[in-house]
C-alpha cells in the first residue's frame, strides 16, 4: 500500500475514532440539569365580623426547613359588610367575593390557578351567627362555597376559625414578618436567627380579641396552648381568644347596660359619647346578638334616644363593668376567670388596637401618662369641636373616646399591662410592607403540610460536555471530507 493509501486509512481510522468519543460522550457522561424552583401561589379569605378581604400569597417550590418562605403579593377588600351580616341573603355573600376573586385570577398565572390552594377563614363574627341559627350559618358557607368554586382554583373549603387558631396565626405573621422565625443571613442562605426574642400578638376584631405570647412559665391550662414547629424550631405559646370583646360587640354591650340601668327606657346618657351628640336607636338592632343580654322585662320594640355627656371617669367606670377582674386563689388570669400567665416581651398590638390609636396619633410610642393625657382631652371634648377638627371622620367620631377607653381597660385591666410594661407594646398595621393578621400566618402554616419537593429535573448535559461533543462531532466530519478528497484525489493520478 503506497503513501497517499496509508494516509487515507490513518485518517479513516481517526474519523471512526472522533465519532466514537462523541457517541460515548452524548450517551454515558449525562448528569441531572437543576431546573430553578417553581413559584406556588394561595389565596385566603379572611372573613371578619365587619368586613371580608382576599390575600394573595406565593412562595417557591422548594422550602427551609418544612416551612416555605411566603409573601404577600396583593389584597383585596371586598365590598359590604362581613359575610355574617347575609344571614338573610346567603346569596348576596357568595356574590360579595366575585370582584376579589376576578382581580386574583389576573395575578395567578392562568397554568397555576387549578393548583393554587385556596381557603376561606370565618372568625367571630361566623362564630355568632352559628351560636345565633346555625342553619342559616351553613347557607351562608353553601353560597361562598359555589361561589368560589365556580373559579378554576384547589377550593380547600370554607370554615370558622377558632379563637385559638386566629390568635396564633397571628402571632406567626407578627415573628415571620419581624424575622424573628427565620432570617436571610449573610451565607445567602434561610438561618433560624440565634438568641433572638419572638414578639407577643395582640388582636382586636370587630366580635372578638386575641392574646398570643410566649410565655416564660409553665403554661397551667392546656386549653390555653398550642404548639407550632416553623423552620425546625418549636415553639409552644400562651393563647386566648375571648369572643363578644371586639370593639363592635363590646361598644354594643356597653349601650345595653347604660340602656338597661336608665331611669327611662326611651331615653340613654351616654357618658362615652361626646356632649352635644344625639343619635336614635331601636331596641331591635340593640339587642340582636348573642353577646347582648336582652332585659329580662322585655319592652315592645322602640326608639331610644342616645345623648352624650363627655364624661371619660364615667365612661372608664361604665366599661370596666363589661369585665370581671377577680380571679381565683393562687391563680393568675386575663379576666373573667381565664387563666394566662404574666405578660413576657415585647408585642405587636394591630388591627383595633392599631386604627384607634393612630387616629389618635397615639401609636409612637408615647408613655402611658401621654396615652391617657391624650385620650382624656378627646373624651373632653364637645361635638361641635370634634365635627370641625375632623370633618372626614364624621361617621365614626363619637365612637372614638369609647374606643380608646376600651383599649385601655382590656391592656391594662384586662391583659394586665402596667406603667412598666406599657413600652413593650407596639401599635403597628404592617410589618415588612405587608398586613399583619391572621392570614399570612395561616398560609405558613399551611405549607407545613405540602410534601417537601425536590427540585424539578430532566436528563441533560451540562453545557461543556454539548460543546466537546459538538466539537468532535464536526471534527469527524471534517476528517471524513478530507479523506474523501484525497481519495478521489488519488483516483485521478
Amino acid at each position: 500500500m503506497g503513501y497517499k493509501a496509508k494516509a487515507i486509512a490513518g485518517l479513516l481510522a481517526a474519523t471512526c475514532v472522533f465519532s466514537i468519543i462523541a457517541l460515548i460522550l452524548s450517551v454515558v457522561n449525562v448528569k441531572d440539569v437543576f431546573l430553578p424552583p417553581s413559584i406556588k401561589y394561595g389565596l385566603v379569605f379572611d372573613a371578619g365580623s365587619t368586613h371580608t378581604a382576599l390575600y394573595i400569597y406565593r412562595w417557591p417550590a422548594d422550602k427551609e426547613n418544612g416551612t416555605g418562605i411566603v409573601s404577600q403579593v396583593e389584597v383585596c377588600s371586598v365590598s359590604g359588610p362581613g359575610i355574617s351580616s347575609y344571614a338573610d341573603n346567603p346569596a348576596g355573600a357568595g356574590a360579595s367575593l366575585k370582584p376579589c376573586l376576578d382581580k386574583a385570577m389576573k395575578i395567578v398565572p392562568a397554568e397555576q390557578q387549578r393548583q393554587t390552594p385556596t381557603y376561606l377563614g370565618a372568625t367571630a363574627g361566623m362564630r355568632l351567627l352559628r351560636e345565633q341559627n346555625s342553619t342559616k350559618a351553613e347557607q351562608v358557607f353553601a353560597e361562598v362555597a359555589k361561589a368560589i368554586g365556580e373559579y378554576p382554583v384547589d377550593f380547600r373549603g370554607a370554615r370558622i376559625l377558632t379563637g385559638n387558631e386566629e390568635g396564633s396565626f397571628g402571632w406567626i405573621t407578627v415573628n415571620y414578618l419581624l424575622e424573628t422565625l427565620v432570617k436571610f443571613s449573610f451565607a445567602e442562605k434561610w438561618e433560624h436567627p440565634q438568641d433572638t426574642e419572638v414578639l407577643g400578638a395582640l388582636d382586636l376584631g370587630g366580635a372578638s380579641t386575641q392574646i398570643t405570647f410566649q410565655p416564660g412559665v409553665t403554661i397551667e391550662d392546656k386549653n390555653t396552648s398550642i404548639f407550632f414547629r416553623l423552620y425546625g424550631t418549636n415553639y409552644l405559646l400562651y393563647t386566648h381568644s375571648y369572643l363578644c370583646y371586639g370593639q363592635t360587640q363590646a361598644l354594643k354591650m356597653l349601650m345595653a347596660a347604660l340602656h338597661q340601668g336608665s331611669p327611662s327606657p326611651q331615653q340613654v346618657s351616654h357618658p362615652c359619647y361626646p356632649k352635644g351628640y344625639q343619635e336614635t336607636v331601636t331596641t331591635a338592632d340593640l339587642y340582636d346578638s348573642p353577646c347582648v343580654h336582652a332585659p329580662s322585662t322585655p319592652s315592645p320594640a322602640q326608639n331610644i334616644t342616645v345623648t352624650g355627656t363627655g364624661d371619660p371617669a364615667a365612661c372608664s367606670t361604665a366599661v370596666q363593668k363589661l369585665f370581671n377582674f377577680t380571679c381565683g386563689a393562687n391563680r393568675t388570669c386575663g379576666f373573667n376567670g381565664v387563666y394566662q400567665p404574666p405578660v413576657r416581651g415585647q408585642f405587636f398590638a394591630f388591627a383595633g388596637f392599631y386604627y384607634t390609636f393612630h387616629f389618635l396619633n397615639l401609636t409612637s410610642q408615647q408613655s402611658l401618662n401621654d396615652v391617657n393625657s391624650t385620650v382624656q382631652t378627646f373624651c373632653k371634648k364637645n361635638w361641635a369641636e370634634l365635627v370641625e377638627t375632623f370633618p372626614q371622620q364624621k361617621g365614626f367620631l363619637h365612637t372614638y373616646c369609647s374606643k380608646a377607653i376600651y383599649i385601655l381597660t382590656l391592656l391594662l385591666d384586662g391583659y394586665k399591662f402596667n406603667e412598666h410594661t406599657w413600652s413593650s407594646i407596639h401599635f403597628s398595621r404592617q410589618a415588612a410592607n405587608t398586613d399583619i393578621g391572621w392570614t399570612l400566618g395561616f398560609m405558613l402554616n399551611f405549607t407545613n403540610m405540602i410534601p417537601t419537593e425536590a427540585l424539578e429535573h430532566i436528563k441533560g448535559h451540562q453545557p461543556s460536555l454539548w460543546a466537546g461533543a459538538v466539537s468532535f462531532i464536526v471534527l469527524a466530519i471534517v476528517a471524513g471530507l478530507v479523506a474523501v478528497f484525497f481519495q478521489c484525489s488519488w483516483k485521478t493520478e
